[in-house]
């Protein structure tokens, strides 16, 4: 039987005693020291994968409750174990060094339970709501037409005495989420199901509809088109980020420009929070580390940092360059124009902000070296390139960090642009520039730059087939990346924007020592002298008062 290629519908319905549907079988448990619990129907619906696939599928409720309430963080699974109960109402982990060796569990009829989650439910805001701890147990239903088959899943939480629930679980003693032809989603001690407009009930939808997704994907095979976290832990992301937040959210209520301030603000905190994470992994014990007198509130002061700093091209609001030097990290800002809120930043911020309008094309003279003077003030040995949105400037990150062996790079592309004007694809050439001579220069020949692992590896998302402009596009800067003798690597920033992918160069192709060098930079010359002789390249010129500079 051929299997359907789109999800049915999730059509769920309330459990309502009054109902016409097939009858409910609600659940019943006990537990040591205390009398028989009754459960409370409260939504169900019809189950689009066979129940084979239900472990599957709450194993996802288990480890992403994030995807469910945008008021978790995430999840930290404490332990896991399989497990046989003995005395009845106990569970015995296998694992003799658990922690939780014994935990009191509920006991089902017609159930034996088979495995535990410990797990811990960490807030988005815990300076608002608390973290919970809870046991995630699922069992195994003894039926005579099934057989031994995992069927059922309780959350219960754990309080101390005087705790109270977060506002992110309901009001309740237990959840449960069986999977069987007639019981549906129950919390327990309920005297009446609850109206469907209440949070309780709009809780268990939710998860219900979460089941219902996660067992249709592991039906069909389904594969997650963006993978986030592959260069730094999301668990590591996410408490500096944190952080990081609570230290510069205010700056939302201050802010100076006409653009959305939420959007930018927490958009900055994101990109800084993976800079800094990103230098702590790529340069260890090679980077500059700092001593400074007081690091309780902040360690990251004393992490290792690119050795010639950090140069922000295209700073735009100078917000992610605030964000660094505040903390600690030594670096510029340039732009053609400076913004009002440069003004009002301090004056540390403001020393690290330039207008200062940024020519490629400038930078080889008639022997090809890059100016002397540019080359000292900001495009120095060892310097880490941003282009946060940089436009013009994005095609050219890769190329200046070449030419002036910088300590790496990350571009986060949004307008496409080639090296000389915006970036089109073309039915020949799908994955080079607009600059069509150039497609010999950036690597054309090279079979490794077209190769489908190496598109696959770059993590692209969006409609998979990697056919759409920007799509294109992506893939142009890491051909052009891998040709100016950069490893390749890109990670999808948790950051709120749709142009969230950024391409990050930390590792050369080559070592310092090695004659390589040298084809390389001979490479990005290359580029500039063809830019140069097709006289189309023009420097964005400032704008407004900020045009005399």
């Amino acid at each position: 039987m051929d299997r359907p290629h789109v999800r049915p519908l999730f059509e769920p319905s309330p459990c309502d005693i009054d109902s016409q549907e097939a009858p409910i079988t609600s659940l019943r448990s006990s537990h040591i020291g205390g009398a028989a619990e009754v459960w409370t129907p409260i939504v169900r619906c019809r189950a689009p994968f066979p129940i084979e696939l239900f472990e599957t599928a709450v194993e996802q409720l288990v480890h992403h409750p994030e995807y469910n309430s945008s008021l978790i963080l995430r999840s930290e699974i404490l332990s896991d174990v399989q497990c046989v109960q003995s005395p009845p109402g106990f569970l015995e982990s296998r694992d003799r060094d658990s922690v939780f060796k014994q935990t009191e569990l509920c006991s089902f009829d017609g159930y034996r339970s088979s495995r535990m989650m410990h797990r811990r439910l960490l807030p988005r805001r815990p300076g608002r709501d608390r973290s919970l701890e809870q046991t995630c147990v699922l069992y195994t239903a003894i039926t005579q037409d099934l057989g031994s088959v995992l069927s059922l899943l309780v959350l219960t939480p754990f309080l101390r005495e005087g705790e109270m629930l977060p506002y992110y679980h309901p009001a309740v003693k237990r959840l449960a989420c069986p999977c069987s032809p007639s019981t549906p989603a129950s919390v327990p001690l309920q005297p009446q199901p609850p109206d469907p407009n209440s949070r309780l009930y709009r809780t268990c939808l939710s998860l219900l509809d979460a089941v219902h997704r996660y067992g249709w994907g592991a039906l069909t095979h389904y594969r997650k088109r963006v993978h986030h976290d592959c260069l730094i832990p999301r668990e590591e992301y996410q408490d500096l980020y944190l952080v990081l937040r609570e230290r510069y959210k205010y700056l939302v209520d201050m802010w100076k420009e006409a653009t959305d301030p939420v959007k930018h603000v927490f958009e900055d905190i994101g990109i800084a929070t993976f800079l800094i994470l990103l230098w702590k992994a790529t340069y260890g014990c090679s980077g500059r580390v700092p001593t400074h007198d007081s690091v309780a509130d902040a360690p990251w002061r004393n992490w290792p940092r690119p050795p010639g700093g950090f140069l922000d091209l295209g700073c735009g609001n100078g917000l992610l360059t605030h964000i660094l030097v505040s903390e600690g990290y030594t670096g510029h800002g340039i732009d053609v124009r400076a913004r009002q809120s440069w003004s009002h930043y301090p004056d540390t911020t403001k020393k690290a902000l330039h207008v200062f309008s940024l020519d490629p094309t400038c930078y080889i003279d008639g022997d090809c070296m890059i100016t002397t003077a540019t080359k000292e003030e900001y495009l120095k040995p060892d310097v880490f390139l941003i282009g946060n949105h940089a436009d013009e400037l994005t095609p050219w990150v890769s190329v200046l960090a070449t030419l002036c062996d910088a300590g790496g790079y990350l571009s986060i592309p949004c307008c496409a642009w080639g090296f000389d004007e915006r970036f089109t694809r073309t039915s020949s050439l799908p994955f080079s520039s607009t600059l069509s001579s150039l497609a010999p220069v950036i690597g054309q020949e090279d079979p490794d730059i077209n190769d489908v692992t190496f598109i696959e590896s770059l993590n692209l998302g969006a409609e998979g087939s990697h056919k759409s402009q920007y799509s294109a596009y992506r893939i142009w800067l890491a051909q052009l990346s891998l040709r100016m003798g950069w490893k390749v690597e890109c990670e999808v920033l948790r950051i709120p924007s749709t142009r969230n992918w950024g391409l990050v160069g930390r590792e050369r192709l080559y070592h310092d020592d090695s004659g390589d060098v040298e084809v390389y930079k001979h490479r990005a010359r290359e580029i500039i002298v063809e830019v140069v002789r097709r006289g189309v390249f023009k420097t964005r010129k400032p704008e407004g008062r900020a045009g005399g500079h």
